[in-house]
C-alpha cells in the first residue's frame, strides 16, 4: 500500500469516529410537550446558531463533506 493511500486510510478512520461522536453529542430535535405551551420558542432555541448546539452542526457538515470525499477518493483508489 503506497503512503498516501495509509495516510487517507488513518484520516478515514479518524474521521469516521469523530462522526459518530459530534453526531452523538448533538440534542434530539424534538421538543416534547414544550411545544404545546410554547416553552419551545425561548431565547436559546432562537440563537442556536450562536451556542455549542450550532457549533456541533457545523463541525458535523465539516466531517460529513470530508467523509464523502475521502470515501469516493478510497473507493477509486481502491479500484486500480
Amino acid at each position: 500500500m503506497s503512503t498516501l493511500k495509509m495516510i487517507a486510510t488513518v484520516a478515514y478512520i479518524i474521521i469516521c469516529i469523530a462522526l459518530v461522536i459530534v453526531v452523538l453529542m448533538q440534542e434530539g430535535k424534538t421538543s416534547g410537550l414544550g411545544a404545546l405551551s410554547g416553552a419551545a420558542d425561548s431565547y436559546w432555541s432562537k440563537n442556536k446558531g450562536r451556542s455549542q448546539e450550532g457549533m456541533l452542526v457545523k463541525i458535523t457538515r465539516v466531517l460529513a463533506v470530508l467523509f464523502v470525499v475521502l470515501s469516493v477518493v478510497l473507493c477509486t483508489s481502491w479500484l486500480d
